[in-house]
């Protein structure tokens, strides 16, 4: 059980660990929580030293390449909270959530290895939340001024609903977005099948399980189905334009942070991309 600090006033200040896939591939979903945060008035402050946490080495059964990633995000990260720079560390992704949280203490540094180092990551997994975690259990919030016009559902993904136990704080803000038609989907607890290198050693498996999810995903009619974590969604994604659906996975962030509409822009339809300022200083 992971142990998570109680706040005695909502933290004003968090830490942005934005995961590898979203920083290399998805950083729209990595801005959108930033700005989501902002919206909430949150300080979001981002190191720029942040890499992999080591769970694709972990999974593979490099413990010493993941030990060293481990260690790299408690260097990082460890500071900013014993400093005061932030109270709490959040990510978009419950998986990586519970890489860090979880997996570090539970299996990385587990005693007698190394006892000091398991104390320091207990210590960090006690303020490191997942998107909606963060949102819903420590800031109090279920409702944001989100407007979607479509049908939603829901996918849960298997690290944050199996290890996280995290499941109605999704599903709550969802239901609270103004203007959307939530829909069920069938089997939404069930594994998308993804699963990290588990899609490229048991492909066939994986492939599977995918077009099982994209068939319950068409029974349910909806617009877009929403998740926590960008792998889950790049699997999905890939399955359904294959099959050329109209459903579309979509993190979370992006449809709090009202960057989704349903209906397609045409060229004329589409507006000049807006060049923002630089939100980061170094740390």
């Amino acid at each position: 059980m992971i142990h998570r600090k109680h706040f005695d006033k909502p933290p004003r200040k968090v830490a942005l660990f934005v995961t590898c896939m979203v920083d290399m591939i998805y950083p729209e979903v990595g801005m959108a929580t930033a700005e989501l945060l902002e919206r909430l008035g949150l300080e979001v402050v981002f190191a720029y030293e942040q890499t992999c946490c080591g769970q694709p080495a972990f999974n593979a059964g490099f413990r010493d390449e993941a030990r060293a990633l481990a260690l790299r995000y408690l260097d990082i990260f460890e500071p900013l909270i014993q400093q005061g720079v932030v109270d709490a560390i959040v990510a978009p992704s419950g998986s990586c959530t519970t890489m860090t949280s979880h997996f570090y203490s539970a299996a990385l540094f587990e005693e007698p290895i190394d006892t000091a180092t398991r104390k320091r990551a207990e210590n960090l997994a006690a303020v490191t939340f997942e998107l909606t975690e963060f949102l819903v259990d420590v800031l109090g919030i279920t409702r944001i001024n989100s407007h979607f016009e479509g049908k939603l559902t829901y996918h849960a993904c298997c690290h944050l609903l199996r290890e996280l136990r995290v499941d109605e704080q999704p599903r709550t803000l969802l239901a609270n977005i103004e203007g959307a038609e939530v829909v069920e989907l069938p089997g939404a607890e069930e594994c998308c099948g993804f699963g990290g290198l588990f899609s490229v050693k048991n492909a066939g498996i994986s492939t599977a399980m995918g077009q099982r999810k994209c068939i319950n995903l068409a029974q349910s009619g909806a617009d877009v189905v929403a998740l926590c974590d960008v792998s889950c969604m790049t699997h999905i994604n890939g399955l359904l334009s294959r099959q050329s659906q109209h459903c579309r996975a979509v993190h979370i962030a992006e449809i709090l942070n009202n960057q989704v509409d349903v209906a397609p822009t045409t060229p004329a339809e589409e507006a000049a991309p807006v060049v923002k300022p630089r939100r980061w200083q170094d740390i």
